[in-house]
């Protein structure tokens, strides 16, 4: 057992599970006596369903105005964009209703309506980098619920990745108040996400979670609570995938998103699986939700001389002990019929390069147990899952 080390508790206030979303949030901002809640919605949940319907009714009076425009890759012209319109509706209260995408937006707007940063470039200086994890803000007046429609657990941090769209280039935002007041989990709103989405994000959930568990400064609640996680979205992910109406079954995965991201949520440093990730999505366009299917078993072959102990629970997590964990998630992630290869998400050699200098620009490069000194050291990562 490891007996050293340190843990964070985050500026969270609360999960709730176990009621309808639009009921949850009319209590919470009843709670924090909000009364301009803007919302920041999925498109699809806003236009072809009645879930946002359902929390604008619940609402009333406090709700302030809905934004339902997020790209993939949230970028900064957008954020800036919503961060005025917020503005100008007196926002005491943004409400993220959807993927990943939509949280990271509500983390950021809050900080530029903060900072009154409302173009673009406006961002420059507060990214985060190897040698500084929170950039100069100042503490958000406005705060933000979370009702996540996927399974990736940004949620469950204080972090922000917003591409540049002009460097082609996602970055990371961060500051402890750029965590959700609350987040609040319903199942029945992820019924709505496509399938290739729900368990591509299932997957990037894990990354927390195995990522933390072969940290470079784990801790031993944080080991024993992903390690839960990763047993509620294994089992979790297969269920829903044969099937996709059970309503349980999505509550365990998103319980075990929840669980996955304790690491990340504690600040514990992530590693390469997620320093590639990012630069995957940001400069090759590659959907966040495949980065970990394609790029996992590699890293943690990578890994190996240095986690050999926390990928055996890794792969007794996967329900495969004694197995080798890169193989043990290989084997999972065609199960789910996800892509397995970097040419499967249409990136090719010629692209390691870039990639590999680009991922040295991520503070989690630098936090990966088995030392990446180099471009050439990601691009070896990067050859192992061609």
């Amino acid at each position: 057992m490891r007996v050293t080390g340190s843990h964070q508790y985050p500026t969270m206030e609360s999960v709730i599970y176990g009621k309808p979303a639009a009921e949850a949030l009319r209590e919470e901002a009843e709670r924090l006596d909000a009364r301009r809640v803007y919302l920041i919605a999925s498109r699809t949940l806003n236009t072809t369903t009645d879930e946002i319907g359902k929390i604008r009714q619940a609402l009333g009076d406090r709700h302030a105005a809905t934004f339902d425009g997020v790209p993939q890759h949230t970028t900064r012209d957008v954020v800036t964009q919503i961060a005025r319109q917020a503005g100008e509706a007196k926002a005491d209260l943004v409400v993220a209703i959807g993927g990943g995408s939509v949280v990271d937006a509500a983390k950021i707007v809050l900080m530029c309506m903060e900072h009154e940063i409302f173009e673009p470039d406006g961002l420059d200086g507060f990214e985060t980098t190897p040698d500084r994890r929170f950039g100069p803000f100042r503490t958000p007046k406005v705060r933000m619920i979370a009702i996540p429609s996927t399974l990736s657990g940004g949620e469950y941090n204080s972090g922000a990745l917003v591409t540049d769209t002009s460097r082609k280039l996602k970055q990371i935002f961060n500051h402890p108040m750029m965590m959700p007041r609350s987040i609040i989990l319903d199942p029945a709103i992820t019924k709505y996400t496509p399938e290739k989405l729900w368990l591509g994000s299932g997957t990037r959930a894990m990354d927390h979670g195995i990522e933390a568990i072969c940290s470079s400064r784990p801790n031993v609640l944080v080991d024993a609570v992903c390690q839960q996680g990763l047993r509620y979205l294994h089992d979790g992910l297969l269920r829903t995938k044969a099937h996709p109406d059970d309503e349980p079954a999505r509550l365990s995965c998103q319980l075990g998103s929840w669980l996955s991201a304790f690491g990340l949520q504690s600040r514990v440093p992530m590693g390469a699986s997620h320093a590639i990730g990012h630069v995957l999505g940001g400069t090759c366009d590659v959907p966040h939700y495949f980065c970990t299917a394609v790029m996992m078993p590699s890293v943690l072959r990578y890994n190996r001389p240095a986690t050999e102990a926390a990928q055996r629970s890794i792969a007794a997590a996967l329900g495969a002990p004694g197995r080798d964990a890169g193989e043990a998630f290989a084997a999972f992630i065609a199960e789910l019929g996800l892509p397995r290869r970097l040419a499967d998400v249409g990136v090719g050699e010629d692209r390691f390069e870039l990639i590999g200098r680009n991922a040295m620009l991520s503070i989690f490069t630098r936090a990966n147990p088995q030392p990446i000194r180099e471009p050439g050291d990601v691009v070896k990562i990067l050859k192992l899952a061609a």
